[in-house]
C-alpha cells in the first residue's frame, strides 16, 4: 500500500509542550510549496500535505502553510538528554565505533541548484519518489520531515538520535570541484556548529569521483543508461590542487576536537582510487604526494596519518590509469601507496545485488579474503541496502530485496563477531549509510520501518 501523509486537522490548536510543534525561529528557506524551519531544542519540524498548522508565538497563534513534509514523531528525542549536559553513561562505554557515511545534500546551497532546483538539495528528488513495479518497496519518505542538516539544531536532534542508537561516528563525503568545495553546509554550519556534537566524532572521506547527470532526476534516465554521457564535474585533481586540498583538510577539519583519530593519526578515508592516481599523474607522483600530505600532517602535530581506502571487489584486474603506467591490481596499488587500512562504502561494490541474506554471503567472503590478502587493516562495512531508482523516473537498475531491519541486524552481528575476532585494530565497523534517501541506504527513520534500522545497531551494540 502506498503511504500517504497524513492530513492534519485545520485549525488544530497546538500547546507549549513537546505534544505539538513550537516555532522557536523563523523559517530559513522560502521556496514555494517548501520550508525549513530553523529549530532549537525541543522543537518539532511538522507536517503533511498542504496544510494549515497553527503555531504557538508570541503571545498569540500564527497560522502558517507547511508542505511536502510529514509529521516528525519521535523528535522528543532532543529532550532526552541535553546538548550542554553529559552523554549518558551508556554512550561514554562504548566498545565499537560505528560509522555511518554522511550523504550530504540536504540543504540549501547555492551549485546544487544545478541539479535541484528548488533550493533544497535532494530532498527534491525524495519528495518526487513513486514505485516503478508492483511490489517495488517504495517510496519511502523521512519520517523527520525534510529537515535542513545544515541548521545547527537540527544537527543536535541527529546527533542525540545517532549517539542514542550506538552511532558514534559520521564519515561526511567531501567534495572538491572547479578549485571549490561543494556541500561543506551540513558539516560546516550544521554539525561542526551543534552543541553536543561530542557525542558523534567524526571524519572525511574525499568523495573524488566524476559528477555526470544521475544526481539531475530530469536527466537522470539517460545518464544511468549513458544515452547522456555529460560529464559535469572531474574528481581527479593534480598535484597543486590537492595540496591545497589537504591543508583545508588539516586546517579546518584534523584539528578539530571531534575529529575522529586511531592511535591519534586523523582518519582520511579515499573513495576513488583511479581518480586519485590519475589526477596526481601516476603511481609514483601519486606516492610522493601522499608522503608530502603524512608530513604535512605530523608538521601541524599529529603523530602520523591514518590514510584509509574505500575498496571495490577484491580481484586480481590490473587497474589501468594513466596511459602507459600499469599500476597493477587494486591490491597492489593499495601497498604501493601505502594504506594504512580499508573499508567499503556500499555492498554494490562488492559483487551482485539482489537478496540480502544471499549477498551477505558475498560480503563475508570478501571480509575475509581482504584481511588475509592485504598487509593494511581491513575494517568491516554494512550497507542497509541498494536501490537508487528513486533518483530517476523509468530506471530501475538492480535492487536490494529483504533488506529488512531484522536483517540488517544480522549482518551488524557479522561485523561486531569480525571486529572482536580482530582485536589488534580500532573496533571500527563502517555502515552505508546515514541519510542516502535516493539510494535507499540509511539508518534516519522512515514512514516504511519507523526507527528500524537504528534500533538493530541499538540492539546489537548498546543493549545488553
Amino acid at each position: 500500500m502506498r503511504w500517504r501523509p497524513a492530513q492534519a486537522k485545520q485549525g488544530r490548536k497546538v500547546n507549549n509542550n513537546h505534544e505539538g510543534v513550537r516555532e522557536r525561529g523563523k523559517s530559513i528557506v522560502d521556496t514555494p510549496g517548501v520550508k525549513f524551519l530553523k529549530m532549537e531544542a525541543g522543537a518539532v519540524v511538522l507536517a503533511a500535505d498542504p496544510v494549515l498548522i497553527y503555531l504557538k508565538g508570541k503571545n498569540k497563534m500564527k497560522k502558517i502553510t507547511i508542505s511536502w513534509m510529514m509529521v516528525a514523531v519521535g523528535i522528543a528525542l532532543l529532550g532526552r538528554g541535553s546538548a550542554h549536559g553529559q552523554a549518558p553513561a551508556a554512550a561514554q562505554k562504548k566498545q565499537y565505533d560505528i560509522a555511518a557515511f554522511v550523504w550530504p545534500s540536504y540543504h540549501p546551497d547555492d551549485r546544487a541548484k544545478a541539479f535541484w532546483p528548488m533550493g533544497i538539495g535532494e530532498w527534491e528528488t525524495v519528495m518526487k519518489n513513486e514505485p516503478k513495479f508492483e511490489g517495488h518497496q517504495q517510496p519511502r519518505y523521512p519520517l523527520w520531515g525534510y529537515i535542513n542538516e545544515a541548521d545547527p539544531y537540527v544537527a543536535e536532534m541527529e546527533i542525540n538520535a545517532a549517539a542514542d542508537h550506538g552511532v558514534n561516528v559520521f564519515i561526511f563525503d567531501w567534495y572538491w570541484y572547479d578549485g571549490l568545495p561543494y556541500l561543506e553546509g551540513q558539516l560546516n554550519d550544521g554539525y561542526l556548529k551543534a552543541r553536543n556534537k561530542d557525542r558523534v566524532k567524526f571524519y572525511l572521506m574525499w568523495a573524488n569521483h566524476d559528477v555526470n547527470l544521475v544526481w539531475d532526476k530530469r536527466n537522470a534516465d539517460d545518464a544511468f543508461t549513458q544515452k547522456n554521457k555529460a560529464v559535469i564535474w572531474r574528481g581527479a585533481v593534480a598535484r597543486g590542487e590537492f595540496e591545497k586540498v589537504a591543508h583545508r583538510w588539516i586546517e579546518n577539519y584534523f584539528k578539530q576536537p571531534t575529529y575522529y583519530t586511531i592511535a591519534g593519526k586523523p582518519v582520511l578515508m579515499i573513495y576513488d582510487l583511479n581518480q586519485l592516481v590519475e589526477g596526481l599523474g601516476g603511481v609514483e607522483a601519486t606516492k610522493d604526494a601522499l608522503g608530502w600530505f603524512r608530513a604535512e600532517v605530523k608538521k601541524a602535530g599529529f603523530p602520523g596519518l591514518e590514510l584509509q581506502l574505500s575498496l571495490r571487489k577484491h580481484n586480481e584486474k590490473s587497474l589501468s590509469v594513466v596511459a602507459g603506467d600499469n599500476i597493477g591490481t587494486q591490491k597492489e596499488s593499495v601497498e604501493k601507496l601505502g594504506f594504512d587500512s580499508l573499508t567499503h562504502y556500499q555492498f554494490c561494490h562488492i559483487g551482485a545485488v539482489g537478496d540480502y541474506n544471499e549477498v551477505m554471503k558475498d560480503v563475508l567472503k570478501e571480509w575475509n579474503a581482504v584481511s588475509t590478502s592485504y598487509k593494511a587493516n581491513y575494517y568491516p562495512h554494512v550497507s542497509v541496502g541498494w536501490d537508487s531508482s528513486p533518483r530517476a523516473y523509468r530506471y530501475r537498475g538492480e535492487i536490494m530485496t529483504n533488506n529488512t531491519p531484522a536483517n540488517f541486524e544480522k549482518a551488524l552481528r557479522e561485523a561486531r563477531a569480525f571486529v572482536d575476532a580482530h582485536p589488534g585494530q580500532a573496533p571500527l565497523i563502517t555502515v552505508n549509510s546515514w541519510n542516502e534517501w535516493t539510494e535507499t541506504s540509511y539508518l534516519m527513520p522512515c514512514t516504511m520501518y519507523g526507527y528500524g534500522y537504528l534500533q538493530a545497531v541499538k540492539k546489537v551494540f548498546v543493549d545488553k
